[in-house]
């Protein structure tokens, strides 16, 4: 399996466990949002809206278009800190996280 097909695996797995923890939303944030300059979209999106509207669809995007992909990933560590007062059990999320990061 290819570093691509790796990532696109562990973005579709990320995806299926988002929307079952009931995290995936059907609709973009306001476009305003995505205008911030802060690490991870902090003053405008929750932690799992910019997963799903940045992280996600960004390296989607990249790896459709062929894009070079970054140097190294660590978004793991963010996750665990944004994510460990959600009710829900965050610990798959952050496992396909880290995975996601361990490619680079």
């Amino acid at each position: 399996m290819t570093k691509h097909n790796a990532l696109a695996a562990i973005l579709d797995d990320l995806q299926t466990e988002m929307e079952n923890q009931g995290l995936w939303a059907t609709h973009p944030p306001a476009p305003k949002a995505f205008e911030s300059q802060t690490p991870f979209f902090a003053d405008t999106m929750d932690f799992s809206q910019w997963l799903q509207w940045v992280f996600v669809a960004r390296f989607r995007a990249m790896m459709d278009a062929g894009a070079p992909l970054p140097g190294s990933c660590d978004v793991a560590p963010m996750a665990e800190e944004a994510l460990k007062e959600m009710e829900q059990d965050m610990t798959e999320i952050i496992s396909l996280l880290k995975a996601f990061d361990e490619h680079f």
